[in-house]
């Protein structure tokens, strides 16, 4: 099961894991009223995503505004715009296909400022029976494509059943990722609570891409990606 970027970012928040500020809404009046919210709170600059079960929303575009998926604003006029743009029409990207998918919800964010993009991603080895941590320092690119064309890239951490992940194996991936410092400790506290959501709501994966570090070294999960075992659902009520 798939769910959508607010909602992974909600569960991920409940685990420590640090995001953006965020509120998803359902029309124009609700976006329009999370971005003054949000600037009330110290937000200048706010982003808008289009809610759809793809990815590649960045570089795609609705069928009949033509509008990006994911839409940079710096005025609360222009969040009433892009929400217009998007709502309502069909995104394609290059996972949809050109059928697309319709954007029925938008998810209003904080602009963060980034110095550093990473992908990080956990999911089951099925070949090892292990879960394994992915790590790379090619941030914001498909993991796929990564893989196929500088493997030497990934940076791989299985963790042993019954023992959990250790924050030795956490620190061995931030250093790999060539961190130091504030955002060496942040990125092993932020490894440590993504492993520990990852394993406590069943998931059969969390992909951050990207991971992103901020001028001031602070680490965020600037975008997330989430599925579930259907089969383990009954366990969590609030998930199905």
């Amino acid at each position: 099961m798939k769910i959508h970027e607010y909602q992974a970012k909600e569960i991920l928040k409940k685990y420590g894991v640090a995001v953006p500020d965020g509120i998803a809404a359902t029309s124009v009046e609700g976006a329009v009223e999370a971005a003054k919210k949000m600037k009330e709170n110290g937000a200048s600059l706010f982003v808008v995503k289009a809610q759809i079960h793809a990815g590649g929303r960045g570089k795609g575009r609705t069928k009949k505004n033509n509008a990006k998926g994911v839409i940079l604003c710096k005025t609360i006029d222009e969040v009433k715009e892009a929400a217009e743009s998007l709502l309502g029409d069909v995104l394609v990207t290059i996972q949809t296909g050109d059928e697309g998918q319709l954007v029925q919800t938008i998810y209003v964010t904080d602009g963060v400022d980034i110095k550093k993009e990473f992908y990080v991603g956990v999911l089951l080895d099925r070949a090892n029976s292990k879960n394994v941590i992915m790590a790379s320092t090619e941030g914001g690119v498909e993991i796929e494509k990564v893989a196929e064309e500088t493997p030497e890239k990934i940076i791989k951490e299985w963790i042993e059943p019954g023992m959990g992940l250790q924050v030795n194996q956490a620190r061995r991936i931030a250093f790999a990722l060539g961190l130091e410092g504030k955002a060496l400790k942040s990125c092993i506290k932020f490894i440590m609570a993504l492993y520990k959501a990852y394993e406590e709501t069943d998931s059969d994966m969390f992909e951050i891409n990207p991971l992103i570090v901020t001028p001031d070294d602070e680490i965020y999960a600037l975008d997330a990606k989430v599925t579930f075992d259907g089969n383990a659902l009954y366990r969590h009520p609030d998930l199905a």
